[in-house]
């Protein structure tokens, strides 16, 4: 059976990532708060208690704000990090189960015939620990990969492979000195544990996209800190030394409507 991947919000406001695999359907954060995800689930046309799985990348509001009262609402099970198990956002959530860092698991609900392949990958970044995703079922594979400090070979070699990836593009490094962020948040974003520039992202993209990539979603962008066009030229600069500028669609995702229903 298909899977499907669709971004429901992305950027600072809070981000949450819809996947669909089989029968099963699994939302990767929560960061919006309970009304406006269960709005966000309208639009995609997800039904009432049809969520079986939501995975937590880390602790950071923007990412995990709803996780516990959604989980509950929408009897899903939690997937967190076994350090946030007791993160006050999680915790309404009746059913959790501990992230297997590192370690390939399956996503298997009660009635459902499909399991789906999770690999959660440790990144860098300053709220420990973060992760990536990575979600495969029917030899078609998505990747969720945001909040990371900056390009890494072994994060990659972990999570290659995708045909959809969503990648973030956090900032541009002159628009960050201009901008209103006072200085330490300025080093804290622009650190080695903070989040990627376009040009950390396009070279974390070099290192992740192969052949079977077919489209790239720049997520988690600044509103205040970027803009869709650098972070798109930034993008397609770094297809095209690859070879892949012709073959993979590139979209921006938002952060006040959901994006498109991409057939992974």
């Amino acid at each position: 059976m298909p899977v499907h991947l669709q971004v429901l919000s992305s950027g600072s406001e809070g981000n949450a990532t819809l996947v669909r695999a089989g029968e099963q359907a699994v939302l990767v954060d929560a960061g919006l708060g309970v009304r406006a995800l269960g709005e966000r689930f309208e639009a995609a046309r997800l039904a009432p208690r049809a969520l079986d799985h939501l995975l937590v990348s880390h602790g950071h509001l923007d990412h995990a704000r709803s996780a516990g009262a959604v989980a509950k609402r929408q009897g899903a099970l939690l997937h967190c990090a076994e350090g946030i198990m007791r993160h006050r956002a999680l915790a309404r959530a009746p059913r959790k189960a501990a992230l297997r860092i590192g370690r390939t698991s399956e996503l298997v609900a009660d009635g459902r015939a499909d399991a789906i392949e999770l690999l959660p990958v440790l990144v860098p970044h300053d709220c420990e620990p973060t992760v990536a995703f990575r979600l495969a079922h029917a030899g078609r594979t998505a990747v969720v990969l945001t909040d990371v400090g900056h390009p890494t070979d072994e994060v990659a070699r972990a999570l290659r492979g995708a045909h959809v990836l969503v990648l973030e593009f956090n900032h541009d490094p002159e628009l960050m000195a201009a901008g209103p962020y006072p200085p330490v948040l300025q080093r804290r974003i622009s650190g080695e544990r903070g989040h990627l520039s376009n040009e950390q992202a396009a070279r974390m993209l070099a290192l992740l996209a192969g052949p079977e990539l077919h489209t790239l979603v720049l997520a988690h962008l600044s509103q205040k800190t970027n803009r869709p066009e650098l972070a798109l030229a930034a993008a397609r600069g770094a297809l095209e030394r690859l070879g892949l500028s012709g073959r993979v669609e590139v979209l921006v995702a938002s952060q006040d409507e959901i994006g498109p229903d991409l057939e992974v």
